[in-house]
């Protein structure tokens, strides 16, 4: 547990902003230190944003896992943009994190033209740095801020965790003075409930790989504390068609029973408690056009 300090303390917001697959989650985890928002290879995974708390000295940073920067098109899409960009204005500290891998992709160039109008200060985060010759990667950073004023540049391996250790000392020291918001043991201000949907929603994603996972969502029905220290949990995975709930399904039960064992197993790891969880799959036609799952999600509605 972290030592709440006994002097000024300091608290800012981070946002962490980029392309889909750029590596936001992934950074997160890595800074806060443990599974705090989901990470697949798939594309736009995140919809929700999951803040990550970490401490580092006397400061407690409060990091924002936005849902990716892309072009939209269903309903869906423009909420999770939207709220990508809405979580920037309230931030402290705003982080464009881009794969260098790739380089400066389409959405990237998007974003960076949007940039200049945040008013926070503006940090430039090039990720994957272990697949690309360091070269390449001094030429991208300077083209980078040679298109936006940006306050420093780091450049990491958030899967390795290379960097991340300096970029989180810089957050640290640029956030403001202030009080902290959470106790010093929180790593996170989603819900417990809403935490596991989301590792269930992770392995969905992880163990499918047609449409579907982009038309299915998780909710925790019940979570029930046994008298022998374990939970019972109980999630309802929602699909738009009947098709989609047999491939969920998949042959005798064995898709389903994959993702529970994968999804328990997590789930038990960062509640630190047994878990029995029992995954039903339902048909929700239209869902993602119904404005309470959004709110459930913690996005904004676009009526059109």
């Amino acid at each position: 547990m972290a030592e709440r300090p006994k002097g000024e303390t300091h608290c800012g917001f981070v946002a962490l902003i980029g392309a889909p697959n750029a590596g936001k989650s992934t950074l997160i985890n890595a800074l806060v230190g443990t599974k705090v928002s989901i990470v697949t290879p798939k594309v736009q995974t995140t919809r929700t944003l999951i803040r990550g708390i970490a401490v580092h000295g006397p400061a407690q940073l409060i990091f924002v896992d936005t849902p990716g920067i892309f072009a939209p098109r269903r309903r869906l899409d423009r909420a999770m943009v939207q709220t990508a960009w809405g979580s920037t204005a309230d931030a402290d500290i705003v982080a464009l994190l881009i794969d260098a891998r790739r380089g400066v992709s389409d959405q990237d160039e998007t974003t960076l033209r949007t940039l200049g109008d945040v008013r926070p200060a503006k940090v430039l985060v090039l990720n994957k740095i272990d697949l690309v010759d360091k070269p390449l990667l001094l030429t991208l950073a300077q083209k980078l801020n040679g298109r936006t004023d940006f306050a420093a540049t780091f450049m990491i391996s958030a899967l390795t965790g290379d960097g991340v250790g300096d970029l989180k000392a810089w957050f640290a020291a640029h956030v403001p003075a202030g009080p902290w918001l959470y106790p010093e043991d929180q790593i996170s201000d989603a819900p417990l409930r809403q935490l596991a949907a989301e590792i269930t929603r992770e392995k969905l994603y992880l163990r499918l790989h047609q449409e579907v996972p982009y038309q299915s969502t998780v909710e925790t029905e019940i979570w029930k504390e046994l008298r022998d220290g374990s939970v019972r949990i109980e999630q309802t995975i929602y699909v738009e068609r009947e098709s989609q709930r047999k491939i969920v399904l998949g042959k005798a039960g064995q898709t389903i029973k994959a993702i529970g064992a994968a999804a328990r197993a997590d789930i038990a790891a960062a509640i630190e408690q047994p878990v029995h969880l029992f995954l039903h799959v339902k048909v929700r036609e239209g869902w993602g056009d119904d404005p309470e799952r959004y709110r459930e999600m913690g996005l904004e509605f676009p009526r059109e």
